[in-house]
């Protein structure tokens, strides 16, 4: 199972209503956020959320409404007397950003690992998921996220009795490894059937419409996807600085054929994001106007 939770919906600057966009996942124990504006803390306050947990942060590019929080947090992190290595990844110069930022939190007692995405997509290994960055189009380096959750063949009792392996080892292969034996090896292919239907998780922000969207969100469970303006006469605005519309972020939806979209990353100036959604729905039936703290649990079939 894995818990997500849209802590903001808004972009450029906080409201009183809407925190900066940031999302947070909990999977087997871990926590994962996905950018952190300012407010972020209090986004997860108000969820009632905890901060121990996160042991990955993403950036999606480095403008203040997607980092500016991170001071902060890394602060309380540390008060906390955190011990444990925090993971950082996100475009490059993620280090040189990071440590600037840091002026103002310059000593933490645990670790940061600093992970700079090299080229137009990279896949990181963690906690059990894999985690994809693809770039897409904004007026800097910018990318969007896939989080996968694999998910085992079922195993087979009787095939695993014909061929004469032990009950003890049973458990072991069902998790994907291997065992020695005084016999040979054991192999999990030897006792699961074909894998299964996993989780996916799609995010993305401040962007143009991309192919790379739509390749890397195809079948998600959901799909978060920036909807910067709802108000068809901003379209051309959306053009000029490169983020998307309430419809364009719909279309990729259903080009994707994903199971839900959430929209979010909304402007100052957008307040009623709702009023514009039946007829985005008219376009991808599954669309949601993404609103702080709106949480799900995306669970295997």
């Amino acid at each position: 199972m894995l818990d997500v939770c849209l802590l903001g919906s808004g972009g450029m600057m906080p409201l009183p209503y809407r925190w900066l966009t940031a999302l947070m996942t909990r999977f087997n124990g871990s926590s994962l956020l996905i950018d952190c504006g300012e407010g972020t803390q209090i986004a997860i306050k108000e969820k009632g959320w905890s901060f121990k947990p996160i042991d990955v942060i993403c950036f999606t590019h480095f403008h203040g409404d997607h980092i500016s929080g991170l001071p902060g947090l890394l602060l309380t992190m540390g008060n906390a007397d955190r011990r444990e290595p925090l993971t950082l990844i996100g475009p490059k110069g993620l280090e040189r950003v990071v440590n600037a930022l840091r002026v103002i939190a310059p000593e933490l007692p645990f670790p940061i690992i600093f992970r700079e995405i090299e080229g137009a997509e990279q896949t990181f290994a963690l906690n059990g998921y894999r985690l994809k960055a693809f770039r897409v189009n904004h007026n800097v380096v910018c990318y969007g996220y896939t989080m996968e959750i694999d998910r085992a063949g079922k195993f087979d009792v009787e095939r695993a009795r014909a061929q004469g392996i032990e009950q003890k080892y049973w458990s072991i292969l069902q998790k994907g490894e291997t065992v020695e034996t005084a016999e040979g090896r054991l192999t999990p292919d030897m006792v699961l059937g074909p894998a299964r239907k996993g989780i996916k998780l799609t995010y993305t922000t401040d962007t143009r419409p991309t192919n790379s969207i739509r390749e890397n969100a195809k079948g998600a469970d959901l799909f978060i996807c920036e909807g910067m303006y709802g108000e068809k006469e901003k379209a051309s605005k959306a053009v000029e600085y490169k983020h998307m519309t309430f419809y364009e972020a719909a279309q990729i939806a259903k080009d994707a054929q994903v199971k839900e979209m959430w929209l979010t990353h909304y402007s100052p100036s957008l307040t009623r994001p709702e009023e514009y959604m039946d007829e985005v729905r008219r376009i991808f039936p599954a669309a949601k106007a993404g609103k702080d703290r709106m949480s799900t649990e995306l669970t295997f079939s």
